[in-house]
């Protein structure tokens, strides 16, 4: 790979973020020079102590001169800790508004973005990638300024103390910086490897620790470690190499300091042997510290750029996220009004991969406040027609019309303000069964959900758990069981008051006695409202008003369950009578 040596265009997006802080941004620049000519004073002040004051045994001044430099130490630290903690504190706040801004535009995506990108990569993104970009401020570009800012106030003092004695540090400059140039070049690349294991690590972890339970049902837990030794041992490489130009690099950067150091000294020291005046013991002492102020910015730029280099390239990565637009278009200019709940498909098509429809131009029509049930083999685009009424999925064509309105045409949030769905994996966030079932909605009050939890039959089961409605229910609600975690996805549907309903699979891999509890929901929740139950055993929704029979993306059969089982080779039939035999 070939990484550019900087990205101007990126470096400029990235500083348009500092523009609400601009006051703080100036006053880091500021810092940043006063600490630069205060640290460059005290090496200049001994110079003067030596041959003024130490020389001449002038006590007085000599005291005047502490005093002096005591003075410029205190003004030195008070800069240094400005300039630090303003830089750190602007770096963070930019942190946080990248942060907002690509939280804000992840939230925006398609499903089908979901399906493509792993969790993981997207979790580096939010959280380590931009903790990167804010070490560009507070490690890289400041830092960068302010050393840039002490080599050249070092130099004006070196030249107007001995202009000749100065060019001997001139001519190995060049040296440092090219050699610098080389390894900031190799570590780029270096850690843009770096910063590519570490999301596969995250991906790979994330992965794994939610599918715990397939790994150890299937006793897969030597092959997945097998697995992260090989993602861990290239993580591991990554960084070898990084550390190898470090190690090669440091070493080299000593090497040409020393030299010129020394040849500073010999060089001095022999011209004040030999009686002229070419320069003094004080110029000399200075000397030591100056080489050390410009020697030491410029070995260490190799390090801040490592740093400005790991927080461009989490931000290139973060921005193209950010510039990705892979959102549902939200055209609609009608604000829905509370539906009759009549829904139609006409003609839909519909494919998650070019060229392969999972929904084949099928023709639906649900009248209002019907119950129809959809039925058919695992991928018959059951599922399917939910993600595309609430439209997590375009269509490719064909149109899906709420009370004869094309839901285009409705804004995505009323819209979906209307639906409800009850899924058959039930996602409960890490918080209390109160906060999952009103989703921190101010409009729903306790009272509400109260109420709605004793209509349809689940407050008993509430207050007999800890803390009743304020139980925490902890990642993913695993402090409760199956069953319980879908009666409490039916309360949360049940609460809003959705002119739509939508349960999928809603009865499936669930106990007897919660079964029989959702049954109960299932009847309060549906009465007066169009709804849609999606379920593999057909003996729950032998009473919905409509059944449809999906098969390869297509409705082979729709009717009432006794009009279904009068077709004597019906797929229904033939579906319902495999179950009851099972089940007897």
């Amino acid at each position: 790979m070939k990484a550019k040596a900087f990205d101007t265009g990126l470096f400029k997006r990235i500083l348009k973020y500092t523009r609400p802080y601009k006051w703080r941004y100036y006053g880091v620049i500021i810092f940043a020079i006063s600490l630069s000519i205060f640290a460059a004073l005290r090496p200049y002040l001994l110079k003067e102590t030596v041959d003024g004051y130490i020389k001449t045994h002038d006590k007085m001044g000599l005291l005047l001169y502490i005093i002096l430099m005591g003075v410029v130490l205190l003004m030195e630290v008070f800069s240094q800790f400005y300039f630090v903690y303003w830089a750190n504190w602007l770096g963070q706040d930019i942190v946080k508004d990248i942060r907002t801004k690509l939280f804000q535009h992840i939230l925006s995506f398609r499903m089908k973005y979901f399906d493509l990108v792993p969790v993981g990569q997207l979790v580096t993104r939010a959280v380590s990638d931009i903790e990167s970009i804010a070490r560009i401020f507070s490690q890289g570009l400041f830092m960068i300024i302010s050393d840039l800012m002490k080599m050249v106030v070092v130099l004006i003092f070196m030249f107007y103390m001995n202009w000749k004695l100065t060019w001997i540090v001139v001519i190995a400059m060049p040296i440092l910086v090219y050699v610098t140039r080389i390894f900031q070049r190799k570590m780029q690349v270096a850690f843009e490897e770096v910063r590519t294991q570490i999301a596969n690590m995250n991906s790979f972890v994330q992965e794994r620790v939610t599918g715990m339970k397939i790994v150890q049902l299937f006793n897969r837990e030597k092959i997945e470690a097998e697995n992260f030794k090989e993602i861990n041992n290239k993580h591991r490489v990554a960084w070898i190499k990084t550390i190898l130009y470090n190690s090669i690099f440091f070493p080299i950067a000593d090497i040409i300091s020393s030299i010129t150091l020394g040849l500073v000294v010999v060089y001095g020291g022999f011209r004040i042997l030999n009686g002229d005046h070419f320069t003094t013991f004080g110029d000399l002492f200075s000397y030591t510290m100056f080489i050390g102020m410009l020697f030491n910015p410029l070995r260490q730029i190799a390090d801040k750029f490592n740093e400005m280099q790991l927080g461009m390239i989490a931000a290139n990565r973060v921005f193209d996220i950010i510039d990705t637009q892979d959102h549902i278009q939200d055209t609609g200019t009608i604000e829905a009004p509370v539906f009759n709940g009549s829904i139609e498909f006409k003609d839909v098509r519909f494919s998650y991969i070019p060229e392969e429809e999972v929904i084949k131009g099928i023709d639906l029509s649900v009248s209002a406040g019907q119950t129809v049930a959809i039925v058919g083999s695992t991928g018959a685009g059951k599922s399917t027609i939910i993600n595309l009424l609430n439209r997590f999925y375009e269509i490719n064509s064909g149109t899906i019309c709420i009370d004869g309105e094309n839901i285009e045409n409705y804004t995505l949030a009323s819209l979906r303000k209307q639906i409800a769905v009850v899924l058959q994996d039930v996602f409960l966030f890490a918080d209390t069964i109160y906060n999952n079932i009103t989703l921190h909605n101010p409009a729903i009050t306790r009272d509400k959900v109260i109420d709605a939890a004793k209509k349809i039959g689940v407050h008993d089961f509430i207050m007999n758990l800890p803390d009743n409605y304020d139980f925490d229910v902890k990642e993913r609600g695993v402090m409760l069981s199956s069953g319980q975690r879908q009666l409490i996805a039916f309360l949360r549907s049940y609460v809003s008051n959705p002119s739509i309903l939508i349960l999928d699979e809603a009865t499936s891999s669930i106990d007897t006695y919660s079964e029989e509890m959702i049954q109960r929901a299932t009847e309060t929740i549906t009465k007066g409202r169009t709804s849609i139950i999606i379920a593999h055993r057909l003996a729950t929704i032998v009473n919905a008003d409509k059944i449809v029979v999906m098969d390869k993306g297509l409705i082979v059969e729709q009717g009432t369950h006794q009009e279904l089982l009068l077709k004597a080779d019906g797929y229904y039939k033939n579906l319902y009578d495999s179950q009851f035999a099972v089940a007897n």
